[in-house]
């Protein structure tokens, strides 16, 4: 018989002033390191997480077009698939990121990580856009105009999905020309940039803004009631 069967545990012995028995101290094992040194993070606790991961959370992220292509090789035919993703906060800042990959969840993955780096903030008025706007990108052409509250948003998919990531709540829009969905969505991001509001206007001509009092509400003007008529005499 070997010596490693001989091996017996030693029994955990009662202290003698009779106290709890003693519990072996535990050892939380770490990973071991690779062999290219590299050694995998342990995870914080929520508590432990700083701002701008926090932040993060919040983003929304909408795939809009996935693309696949196919290349002809001796074997047969290799694939590749390109997302195009767009993430906004719904609070003003919006980004567009196109990710190229060999499998659909990588791309998506590069599309949004690209679109996260390259956020960008826009001018909103409450939940619509200031003033009417015209912007196109090669073909694409897309108009954007501002609604009343309870509107909506009226636009096709393409560019519903760069409205909502934004924050835009009521606008009205058109897409015209190209159906290409990548230049619909930059041609509806440089829309978006081109808006500027008046208080920034009016900074940029060197001019004071003031903003107008509210009007005074009328006090209703009740009908007096016609006086009575005596009866005449007979």
């Amino acid at each position: 018989m070997s010596m490693e069967n001989n091996i017996v545990a030693d029994p955990i012995q009662p202290p003698e002033n009779g106290d709890k028995p003693a519990v072996p101290e535990q050892r939380v094992e770490q990973p071991a390191p690779r062999r290219d040194g590299f050694r995998p993070r342990r995870r914080r606790p929520s508590g432990d997480m700083p701002e701008g991961e926090g932040h993060e959370q919040e983003l929304v992220e909408k795939v809009v077009f996935i693309n696949r292509s196919a290349k002809v090789v001796k074997g047969g035919r290799r694939f590749n698939f390109s997302a195009l993703v767009v993430v906004g906060d719904k609070r003003g800042r919006v980004g567009v990121g196109l990710g190229k990959a060999g499998e659909v969840a990588d791309a998506i993955r590069k599309g949004g990580e690209l679109a996260r780096s390259q956020m960008v903030g826009v001018s909103l008025k409450d939940a619509t856009i200031p003033h009417e706007v015209f912007s196109h990108y090669c073909g694409a052409k897309v108009l954007l105009r501002p609604a009343s509250p309870g509107t909506g948003i009226i636009a096709g998919k393409t560019v519903r999905a760069v409205l909502e990531s934004v924050g835009v709540k009521d606008v009205l829009s058109k897409s015209l020309g190209s159906k290409n969905a990548a230049n619909v969505v930059k041609a509806t991001l440089e829309a978006l940039l081109s808006l500027r509001l008046r208080e920034h206007i009016y900074q940029g001509r060197g001019l004071e803004f003031k903003k107008a009092a509210p009007k005074p509400v009328a006090a209703a003007v009740v009908p007096a009631e016609p006086a009575a008529v005596a009866p005449a005499a007979s």
